[in-house]
């Protein structure tokens, strides 16, 4: 496939789009990058089943460069737990390793289609109905937290996403405040993505199908693109979500989440 300079204007305008929602609604880019990615790959001869795969690695793989932007301003303002860092990101990189270097290999791109849109489908509700899960308990014990790293680990590598999803409601469960769980997030995004990222490049050497430029499962001009893009708007949409009104915001992109679920859902049930 040719790198083309339609391409590079399409893989530069879905890392700005995503690096400022990531920023403004503090969402994972993965939700609008995978979509997206899936249907540039299919309009240019990847098999869809292939497309899926090499969108949720080259997603991941981005993480692994925003992530460092984010955790560093969250770091300036002291709000990252490194304790709870430390003990969950041993069980992040197993069962990092386990979806990516095995699971994802094995399941079909249609599988994970369908998981992919039961995630967004999922994600959307929960900003929709903007509900905060309330806090009950204490952080448990380091096998504790070793599996629920495990468990986060294994989930975003099957879906291409940083974690938040589960992480950040795992710990406002467990009484830590919401501040701080969204910064230790952005942190936790860092080994997640990176293990997985790993996983994806070893598990894709020698798969038929990939895109041209491709490293195992990872679309490097894709990854360059998005990254170099979405790291420079995030901050803007930082700095726009104290401008504007996020929480209606919010609710209209959850309709857009529910027709990018019903696209990744329509490739799933027809691959």
């Amino acid at each position: 496939m040719m790198i083309e300079p339609v391409l590079v204007v399409e893989l530069l305008a879905l890392g700005l789009g995503s690096g400022f929602l990531a920023g403004l609604l503090g969402i994972g880019g993965g939700m609008v990058m995978v979509p997206f990615l899936t249907a540039i790959l299919t309009s240019r001869g990847v098999p869809a089943d292939v497309a899926v795969k090499v969108a949720i690695a080259t997603s991941m793989a981005t993480i692994v460069f925003t992530s460092l932007s984010s955790v560093r301003a969250h770091h300036k303002r002291g709000a990252v737990r490194w304790d709870v860092v430390r003990s969950l990101a041993p069980g992040i990189v197993v069962g990092a390793a386990v979806a990516s270097l095995g699971i994802f290999a094995a399941l079909k791109g249609s599988s994970l289609a369908l998981l992919f849109a039961l995630f967004v489908g999922f994600s959307a509700t929960q900003m929709l109905l903007d509900k905060k899960p309330q806090a009950s308990r204490t952080l448990p014990g380091p096998s504790g937290l070793f599996g629920a790293g495990g468990v986060i680990g294994l989930l975003s590598g099957l879906v291409g996403a940083g974690g938040g999803f589960i992480s950040v409601p795992f710990m406002t469960w467990c009484n830590v405040a919401i501040h701080n769980a969204v910064a230790t997030s952005a942190a936790l995004g860092f080994p997640i993505a990176l293990a997985n990222a790993l996983g994806y490049s070893v598990a894709g050497q020698g798969a038929t199908g990939l895109p041209a430029h491709s490293l195992g499962y990872i679309w490097l001009p894709a990854l360059a693109g998005i990254a170099c893009a979405s790291v420079l708007m995030a901050p803007l949409g930082a700095k726009a979500a104290h401008a504007l009104p996020v929480k209606s915001l919010k609710r209209a992109f959850a309709g857009v989440l529910y027709l990018l679920a019903a696209y990744m859902a329509y490739k799933g049930l027809s691959g």
